[in-house]
């Protein structure tokens, strides 16, 4: 049998250094290109969970110029952050701020939203999924010996859920697994396959 995506109609680019994202999208058997163009991650004040991350991937998006592409080409861009009681968690500066978000996590239920674009020069699609995920309290020795062993300073919210804390430190989560990992593949999938039939 073939794979859906094994033929599918456009010149895909991947916008993301992500490993994590590259990966994800390799494992749905579509071929891509990775191409980044660079992007300040800052928002406008007032902003929320879904709202941010459509945001920043909306910008992302913006950074490329698609009428030097060509009409086959399709740019996918996206945007993870962790919202924690009003607050959105970034990513650690260092060691210390790794340290302190974690702490933050640490016995509380957050929110991963994801943002993602499709974009292409006649079409434009967006959307978004949220994954609740819940923290058991973590010891301080747990939290230091994560951050200083994993070093999770590329991280939204300073944790990889396919890392050690998430083996030990996750209770449950409610939504896409994957898309605590960065890119929620399930609804990508779906979302692809619909963008071309239309």
């Amino acid at each position: 049998m073939i794979n859906p995506l094994s033929n599918f109609p456009f010149r895909v680019i991947l916008a993301s250094q992500s490993p994590r994202r590259q990966m994800l999208l390799k494992e749905t058997g579509l071929d891509f290109e990775i191409q980044v163009k660079p992007t300040a991650e800052d928002y406008p004040e007032g902003l929320q969970r879904e709202e941010i991350a459509l945001y920043v991937s909306r910008k992302k998006a913006e950074a490329f110029d698609l009428s030097e592409y060509g009409e086959n080409t399709l740019l996918i861009t996206a945007d993870t952050i962790v919202w924690l009681n009003g607050e959105c968690i970034g990513k650690p500066g260092d060691e210390k701020e790794a340290v302190q978000m974690l702490s933050k996590l640490s016995g509380n239920m957050h929110t991963v939203s994801t943002g993602v674009c499709l974009v292409s020069l006649n079409k434009y699609r967006e959307f978004y999924v949220n994954t609740d995920v819940y923290f058991r309290k973590l010891k301080d020795e747990e939290i230091a010996y994560y951050v200083e062993t994993w070093r999770p300073f590329d991280k939204a919210g300073a944790y990889g859920i396919q890392e050690w804390i998430g083996y030990v430190g996750v209770n449950r989560i409610e939504g896409s697994y994957f898309n605590v990992m960065g890119l929620p593949v399930q609804r990508l999938y779906c979302e692809l396959r619909s963008f071309v039939a239309q």
